[in-house]
């Protein structure tokens, strides 16, 4: 079996020290990963986004206010360049009323909901990973979660 050496510096210590860039994940932790995604995909947060995206995509008003907002949105990039602030100012009020429409139809906001319910699981199961993994390297090394090395105090 043929070892396989990446090119890396070394710190004073002889650790070595490893451009982010350059890192290769061990393909077991990447298995483990897209294990948790799929199963993550198939969370009750996830099957509530795909049915309120789902239903946004086929609804007969929020789909032309949405093409209407980016409309408007791309007339404002024009305007801007002739430097029409009168005009920008306008468009920018007509695009404010239809968000406002558009906010205000429920399936928009359930839509929102879903987007932030699986923004929050996501970020609990990494700070649970995170978590999980400082303490074991705390631990490990016997350091304290603050602890300093010593240089320039």
């Amino acid at each position: 079996m043929e070892e396989h050496h990446q090119h890396q510096d070394h710190t004073d210590c002889g650790i070595p020290k490893f451009d982010s860039r350059d890192l290769v994940i061990r393909e077991d932790i990447m298995a483990k990963a897209k294990e948790l995604a799929a199963l993550i995909g198939t969370s009750e947060e996830v099957r509530q986004f795909q049915k309120a995206e789902k239903l946004i995509q086929n609804h007969e008003r929020i789909q032309p206010l949405i093409s209407a907002i980016k409309k408007k949105q791309k007339e404002i990039v024009a305007f801007e360049s002739f430097q029409n602030k009168a005009m920008v100012e306008k468009i920018e009020r007509e695009i404010a009323e239809l968000q406002d429409e558009l906010d205000g139809i429920p399936l928009v906001t359930e839509f929102q909901q879903s987007q932030s319910d699986i923004n929050y699981l996501l970020q609990l199961v990494v700070s649970v990973i995170r978590d999980t993994v400082s303490e074991k390297v705390n631990v490990e090394s016997g350091s304290e979660p603050a602890a300093t090395s010593g240089y320039g105090e």
